[in-house]
This record gives C-alpha cells, structure tokens and sequence, in this order.
C-alpha cells in the first residue's frame, strides 16, 4: 500500500482534486461526487458535505449580491433592465461558483481531519457520589 502524504484540504478541494492523491477528480459533473479515484481508489464514500457549501455560499456571496441589487435600486431607482442586464448575473454568478470548489473543501476537510459522524458512547459506566 502507497503512504501518502497529507495534503492541504484548502489546496486540493478548491481545484476539486482527491485528498489522499490530490491527482485524481473529485468530481463527475458540476456538484455529483465521483464514487472514488481514478488515481488511488479511494472510496468518497465518506464525504457528506450536506448543506455546508450552500450555507457558506448563501452567508458570504449571496448576501452581499443581493444587498448590491437592493442599493442599486434604492441609489438609482434604475429600470428592469437594468437589473436583468446588471443584478440578475451578479446574483447568480455569486451563488452558482463557489459551490463547487466550497464543496470540495468541505469533502477534502473532512477526509484530511478524519472527520465522521456523532455518536452517543454508551459503554460508560456512570460514577456513583459517595
């Protein structure tokens, strides 16, 4: 078995690359996870971002977008076409393109700190006050 060496999650998931090889893609279409590597195997199995990337994307892109949008209007008081030729491409533009590489450093994080789900450990025994 091939050691490899920990790779930056910020490095490899914003170019959409796998965490163990950083050779391989992380990616099969725009947002669907490829089933592992084509490079090492790796099974991405393990990656379940969820809504991290759309959170992200909806609190430090969107936000400032649509503010831009709303103080164009309240500013110029502009046309429609204004904002279908000005508003409507900054909006999207801000919300679709940092989905992917967001996606791939939230995917690359939780390989490279071993990241997994909560679970309640039941084999404790309780201390009992004296």
């Amino acid at each position: 078995m091939i050691d490899y060496p920990p790779l930056p999650p910020i490095r490899t998931g914003l170019r959409g690359l796998c965490p163990r090889c950083g050779q391989g893609h992380l990616f099969d279409g725009f947002l669907t996870l490829k089933k592992k590597c084509e490079v090492c195997d790796l099974d991405y199995s393990f990656a379940d971002p969820a809504d991290g990337p759309a959170f992200f994307v909806i609190c430090f892109t969107c936000v400032p977008a649509v503010a831009f949008a709303c103080w164009l209007e309240v500013e110029f008081n502009p046309p429609i076409w204004v904002h279908a030729v000005l508003s409507l491409p900054v909006v999207l533009l801000a919300c679709i393109l940092p989905l992917r590489p967001l996606k791939g450093w939230l995917v690359n994080s939780q390989f490279f700190y071993k990241a997994e789900q909560g679970r309640i450990d039941r084999g404790y025994k309780a201390e009992t006050r004296k």
